[in-house]
């Protein structure tokens, strides 16, 4: 069993037992496997506050600034957090490492999030791959497709 198996299992097996999340955590698991195939490493680093709430960073255009998305940063190692200008020095904020698939599920449900930028290579900031919630979003609607046409991604999900 491959590492992004056993986390997608681990998922399964922690998803509340109420008769229908496991199943639905198994049929949206290709959509969680298919970008978590795309990505290095099977953990990254995330910002989060004293509430583990996830820190936020927004991003805007700089042709139109009232154009704004809001990311989530992730880091594949604990020290290359000092990297973020958000995490600074802020006692009031730690890394946390997480498991990939537990973010990319946790993405769909964060409503005020539009992607997660999962930095790829330690100590550098360049070259990071973009996960943007609506591609997610639409990979999992793929997956349930076959299952019953009109069944939405609960807004609840994670």
């Amino acid at each position: 069993m491959t590492d992004l198996e056993a986390q997608i299992q681990l998922l399964i097996d922690n998803a509340p037992h109420d008769g229908k999340t496991p199943e639905l955590v198994a049929t949206i698991a290709p959509a969680l496997r298919a970008i978590a195939q795309k990505l290095r490493h099977s953990q990254y680093y995330i910002l989060q506050n004293l509430q583990e709430r996830w820190i936020l960073t927004t991003l805007s255009n700089k042709e139109n600034p009232k154009l704004e998305k809001h990311v989530v940063y992730a880091f594949p190692r604990l020290q290359d957090i000092s990297l973020s200008s958000s995490a600074g020095l802020n006692p009031q904020v730690a890394g946390k490492a997480i498991p990939v698939i537990n973010i990319l599920f946790q993405l769909v449900a964060l409503e005020p999030v539009d992607s997660i930028v999962f930095f790829e290579t330690p100590g550098r900031t360049s070259n990071p791959i973009e996960v943007q919630r609506t591609e997610l979003k639409n990979l999992i609607q793929q997956c349930l497709q076959p299952q019953k046409p009109n069944q939405q991604v609960p807004p609840n999900l994670a």
